[in-house]
């Protein structure tokens, strides 16, 4: 099977490194960091955060990843009994959880503000790349051009029909396929936040998938952030001083279909062909839900249209990456 299936991985956590041996004076106690690692949607997860009881805070984890759990069997479609299976084997989803319409109603947002570009309905196109170069000796030129035009065909965002009022979703087409991934990891990170912060935790990097850093550390600075070059990935090319934001980061190799990295996991719809393997955009916003779904956007929206998508979609920053770790910005 010649598929490289690893998951989008592009940030570099200083932040960690500089963080774990830190100890700090926090109302007379020393404020301590504590650490979680494990995976979220089938990606690398994490959680630091600081802390003067480390009893209190293993208990806030622990509330953390049962919010991680529910959400997962939500948005996972690699769960057959996910909500989001569901709605891609039926092709409807009755009684749909409050947080599916709450994030497929920004993913559709997220369709209309880049016409397009960015589209929750192309699993099936993903699934046909999937099939192929999973299968006994695969052409390394791809799918063949009619599975991939029958794949297209059930590709459109705007035939996914919700009923907010009745938590109702569907398809209007039989076939359809909805992901979240590019997206969904975002919405994870802010509701585990959430989550960390009710337990009177208010500094801390939470990690479902894209980063997002909560307030400063103990001593006042940034958690700092190092972008890798896709030509490289232990290398970084800069680094952002974050600080109540979230950074999400796409780029094509992330997910590789084939050993040469001619095909990988983000499909531009445009043209039916996949992502560069070597070029990654890293998008800063106050929100995972914001900068998640928002970087695959931009990573595949034309040169002229990227201020107003990022400006329209709440996005503050655009970090390009080429594979000659040249860094270029777009800033709203």
């Amino acid at each position: 099977m010649p598929a490289i299936m690893t998951r989008r991985r592009f940030i570099t956590f200083m932040a960690v490194a500089a963080g774990l041996p830190m100890l700090l004076k926090a109302g007379g106690a020393k404020a301590r960091p504590v650490r979680w690692e494990g995976t979220a949607l089938g990606a690398p997860a994490s959680i630091q955060l600081f802390h003067t009881d480390e009893a209190q805070a293993r208990a806030a984890i622990a509330a953390g990843l049962e919010e991680l759990k529910r959400l997962e069997a939500i948005f996972s479609v690699y769960r057959a009994d996910s909500s989001i299976s569901e709605l891609n084997r039926t092709g409807v989803l009755e009684n749909a959880p409050d947080d599916f319409i709450a994030m497929l109603t920004r993913a559709l947002s997220l369709a209309r503000i880049s016409d397009g570009v960015y589209d929750p309905t192309v699993q099936p196109v993903w699934q046909t790349y999937f099939r192929h170069f999973t299968s006994s000796n695969p052409d390394p030129a791809g799918p063949a051009p009619r599975d991939l035009a029958a794949a297209f065909a059930l590709v459109d965002w705007r035939a996914v029909e919700v009923d907010a009022g009745h938590n109702r979703v569907s398809f209007t087409r039989p076939g359809m396929g909805l992901t979240l991934n590019s997206g969904a990891q975002g919405y994870i990170t802010d509701r585990v936040a959430d989550v960390l912060r009710s337990h009177g935790f208010d500094r801390m990097l939470v990690d479902m998938g894209e980063p997002r850093a909560l307030s400063a550390k103990p001593d006042g600075s940034a958690w700092r952030i190092a972008i890798a070059n896709p030509a490289n990935p232990g290398s970084a090319v800069t680094t952002l001083d974050v600080v109540d934001k979230c950074v999400s980061t796409s780029g094509g190799y992330g997910t590789l279909f084939d050993t040469a990295g001619n095909f990988t996991h983000l499909i531009d719809i445009r043209t039916g062909r996949t992502a560069p393997a070597l070029l990654s955009v890293s998008v800063v916003a106050d929100t995972g839900t914001i900068a998640d779904g928002l970087s695959t956007a931009m990573l595949m929206a034309p040169v002229e249209r990227r201020l107003a998508i990022l400006k329209a979609a709440g996005g503050q920053k655009a970090i390009y990456v080429t594979p000659e770790g040249v860094v270029s910005t777009v800033e709203a």
